[in-house]
């Protein structure tokens, strides 16, 4: 697939499976291009006629609860100073090590699949771009 917004727009990834909500679960893999496990609507990618086996990647564990940000405290509950807080609510999110490791193991079920095809690997890395007088709907994927 070719994202087409959000921070990985026009970078092309692996499509593991749709989610119960919908959604597009898709991997760069990390470890090609940079692009970590994340859920895409179907509305902001195209589709393209290079496929890749994903049959090694085992993606059961993973649903949109998997996903699920942790809520900030409201500002109700708890008073004024501490929701401003600088040290409370400045500090940047880390990923947890279960997520390291699922984003690991989804990377090695796919790396040798990737690196069997030639110019798979390079294909994955580059961007998608359109130059003057090419029109998506005119072209094949």
């Amino acid at each position: 697939l070719v994202l087409l917004s959000g921070v990985y727009s026009g970078m092309r990834v692996v499509f593991l499976k749709q989610l119960p909500s919908g959604l597009l679960l898709v991997t760069g893999p990390f470890c090609v291009n940079g692009i970590p496990l994340r859920r895409v609507d179907q509305r902001y990618v195209i589709a393209t006629s290079t496929l890749v086996d994903v049959s090694a990647v085992d993606a059961s564990k993973f649903d949109d609860a998997y996903f699920k940000r942790s809520s900030k405290p409201s500002l109700a509950v708890v008073g004024q100073d501490e929701f401003f807080d600088e040290d409370a609510g400045g500090a940047k999110k880390e990923l947890t090590d279960e997520k390291k490791a699922d984003q690991k193991a989804v990377d090695a079920a796919l790396l040798p699949t990737i690196e069997k095809e030639e110019m798979l690997k390079d294909y994955l890395q580059s961007k998608f771009t359109l130059q003057k007088g090419q029109y998506p709907h005119l072209m094949k994927f």
